[in-house]
């Protein structure tokens, strides 16, 4: 289990392996959300960090109905 310290400003240093393994970036926005009395602190990702996010779920086929179509 990793610690981190409160500041007297009230900040906290994200430890250097979670930093790694999630690849946060100096400046990046975090989500901070009360649980339960847990805090959850979650990255919001950028449109760049997101292409691809669902490229291994499940395909899902999606066929138009002819009458969706616009008419030449």
């Amino acid at each position: 289990m990793t610690t981190s310290l409160l500041s007297p400003k009230f900040q906290v240093v994200i430890p250097k392996a979670i930093r790694k393994s999630l690849a946060l970036k100096p400046g990046q926005r975090l989500h901070v959300v009360e649980k339960n009395g847990h805090i959850e602190l979650r990255p919001i990702l950028t449109a760049d960090q997101l292409i691809g996010y669902l490229k291994n779920q499940a395909h899902i086929p999606f066929e138009r109905e002819k009458t969706d179509r616009s008419l030449p």
